[in-house]
């Protein structure tokens, strides 16, 4: 199908941010299927993000998130190759979608799975192992349950594997997949820092009994 109207060729390029000839090319495979050719455009996208994952990304942005309230802020460090890439809004508004994931996750500790140290991986099997479900089952089945918990235990603690809040049909790992696609870059989330307003701080707690005593003493 060639006879693809620029108004179909815009909303696609809109909606997935590909170049115009490339949105052009996906809608004539597709047969003028804007959803299909969305699909193709990520896919192809996707592909093109694994080969550029292993290049030095070392420019970037350092970007905040402080939540409404002001109780929770994040800094997270997102790199790329050049500092032309780092200028760009779209990659700004990935960091930012980025540090507002963080905020919204609160048990994300890690980057991905392979940050995660053994001793917590450890820590969440032996945690696991002693759970009374497990103990009457056989060895072979006992493993294949553990094994099925603890990865999607890591996964949870795990920023990349994350559904991204904004759109919950791709995770974070594939909303970066579809940036260094369109931005022709390796990006990667160096490290975060999640701030929560008195965390590690010790607070006074006393007790009714203790607030009427010192009333009484005063």
């Amino acid at each position: 199908m060639s006879n693809i109207s620029a108004q179909i060729v815009k909303e696609l390029r809109e909606k997935t941010g590909a170049g115009m000839m490339n949105c052009k090319k996906a809608l004539e495979d597709c047969n003028g299927n804007i959803e299909q050719a969305i699909q193709q455009l990520r896919q192809k996208g996707l592909a093109s993000a694994n080969k550029k994952s292993a290049r030095i990304a070392t420019e970037g942005v350092i970007e905040s998130y402080i939540h409404t309230g002001n109780r929770i802020g994040v800094l997270v460090e997102l790199n790329c190759e050049t500092d032309f890439v780092a200028r760009r809004e779209e990659f700004h508004n990935l960091a930012r979608d980025i540090a507002m994931q963080i905020a919204a996750c609160p048990n994300v500790q890690f980057i991905d799975t392979n940050s995660i140290p053994q001793e917590i991986i450890s820590e969440e099997t032996t945690i696991e192992l002693g759970k009374d479900d497990l103990k009457n089952k056989p060895e072979n089945i006992k493993q294949k349950i553990l094994e099925g918990r603890i990865e999607k235990r890591l996964k949870e603690l795990s920023l990349v594997d994350q559904l991204f809040i904004r759109n919950q049909d791709i995770s974070i790992e594939e909303l970066i997949k579809e940036h260094i696609a369109l931005l022709g870059e390796n990006i990667k989330i160096s490290r975060f820092q999640r701030f929560i307003l008195g965390e590690g701080q010790e607070k006074k707690e006393d007790s009714f009994a203790d607030q009427v005593q010192q009333i009484i003493n005063q």
